[in-house]
């Protein structure tokens, strides 16, 4: 087979990543990722959350889980990813696989550059058993983020109406969009008060990248701030079991319907 034939597989394959990035930390993206995960998992989609923040892994915790296996065991070859894949079931019987990261563990944080793609390339195997694979990468742009975002699938940039917010995912963006012009990128605004805050700091963003990057990343949600969300991270319970008709979970749930239409 020649690498011509064999560059369209893999973009195909690429097509199934969901990467959830932001520049800044503390946005929310953690616990966006675990969240849409569990509500495509509601819409029949099969899903697997990578715990892709090197260093700092913490999926697992919210979801009140204690895995057997992690992704050091993959980076020792002890194992791969379909091995160290760990389930999540709801009490409806929803469920999706987690592939746990290795938390506080700054050696994994400071991988080769052979290492993460070696990563990314068993990821992308991986995606033949799931119609989504989530990334929960580290905040920032270091070389583990802009290694494992850099495929044919859709990037979600999270931010929050904070000034400091918006200007790092506006680097994120700008990083981004360089490194691949045909980057798949979209926007979701976190915590903020109303539908209309949401809008504002979306505007803000969006002209700054028409003006300076000439690229028009869409909206893709907002969700609402919401106090059940600190609870259901401090209950280590998914939003969508312990609030499910809470603000913030409807705001994901139309963000993982939206998706799944695009």
């Amino acid at each position: 087979m020649t690498n011509e034939t064999q560059t369209p597989d893999i973009k195909a394959l690429e097509k199934r990543f969901i990467t959830v990035a932001s520049g800044k930390g503390g946005v929310g993206k953690t616990w966006l990722s675990v969240t849409l995960a569990h509500a495509l998992s509601h819409l029949n989609k099969k899903v697997a959350l990578f715990d892709g923040d090197l260093g700092l892994a913490n999926v697992d915790i919210q979801l009140g889980i204690v895995p057997e296996m992690d992704l050091g065991h993959v980076i020792s070859g002890q194992s791969n990813f379909a091995g160290i894949a760990q389930p999540y079931r709801d009490k409806d019987g929803s469920s999706f696989d987690v592939l746990p990261g290795k938390s506080g563990s700054g050696s994994l944080g400071a991988l080769s550059q052979q290492a993460l793609n070696t990563i990314r390339m068993g990821l992308t195997k991986l995606t033949v058993n799931y119609d989504h694979i989530l990334l929960d990468l580290a905040a920032g742009i270091d070389p583990s983020v802009t290694t494992l975002s850099n495929h044919a699938g859709k990037i979600i940039v999270v931010m929050t109406a904070d000034p400091t917010s918006l200007t790092d995912a506006y680097a994120f963006i700008k990083v981004t969009a360089m490194r691949n012009p045909k980057a798949d990128i979209a926007v979701v605004v976190n915590n903020v008060g109303s539908k209309k805050e949401g809008e504002r700091a979306f505007g803000a963003i969006k002209k700054a990248c028409e003006g300076f990057l000439k690229i028009s990343p869409p909206l893709i949600g907002i969700i609402r701030k919401d106090d059940k969300v600190v609870d259901a991270i401090r209950s280590q319970v998914p939003i969508l079991v312990r609030h499910p008709q809470s603000d913030a979970a409807s705001d994901v749930k139309a963000l993982a319907a939206a998706l799944t239409r695009s």
